[in-house]
């Protein structure tokens, strides 16, 4: 059953578990990308969940499934480029701060112009679907820029590579992956 916190007179709180049915993410692979199978070592242990791929979508997500924004962490791609040089890169953020893309990520992967990859692209060169990119299972080439409020938050929930699962696992395990470095790179809402 899944563990959530219960605040004063029974009221529910979001926590990283949400209201979802975790399993051990090594056996259930129906329920991730290929890549992120194959990467599954890297983070032994990871949990998945199957979810409704039309709430994938951070916000419907935490609020279908009671998973607090500040446990959820998101990832995007981006496209750096200096002179010919395109580099890729991931960037993974909580859900309650966004990644100073424009002036951070830039100058730290040092490019003169700076960009979201195109989604098409991103799938393409991921093999995963947009909307479940998740760091674990990247090409192994790509720099991954964890936001250091990540790697501190304990349990997160991030994509499993598809829209109808989530895998939950420690932020601090995103700062061992391959190409991940720890990086302040958010801007802090609120």
């Amino acid at each position: 059953m899944p563990s959530r916190r219960v605040a004063a007179y029974g009221d529910v709180m979001p926590s990283a578990e949400g209201n979802l049915s975790w399993e051990p993410a090594a056996g259930r692979p129906d329920l991730l990308a290929p890549p992120v199978v194959s990467a599954l070592a890297q983070v032994p242990g990871a949990r998945v969940a199957a979810i409704d791929a039309s709430l994938a979508d951070t916000a419907a997500f935490c609020e279908a499934y009671d998973v607090a924004p500040e446990a959820s962490a998101n990832c995007v791609v981006v496209e750096a480029r200096r002179g010919e040089t395109t580099t890729l890169a991931a960037v993974m953020v909580l859900a309650t701060d966004r990644a100073d893309i424009n002036r951070v990520v830039r100058r730290h992967l040092g490019a003169r112009r700076i960009s979201f990859a195109d989604q098409a692209r991103a799938q393409e060169l991921t093999g995963m679907q947009q909307g479940g990119i998740t760091p674990v299972g990247l090409p192994a080439d790509w720099p991954l820029l964890v936001d250091t409020s990540v790697v501190a938050a304990g349990p997160v929930v991030v994509g499993a590579g598809v829209r109808g699962a989530k895998l939950l696992l420690d932020g601090a395990d995103l700062a061992a992956l391959p190409g991940a470095e720890v990086v302040d790179l958010a801007v802090r809402e609120g």
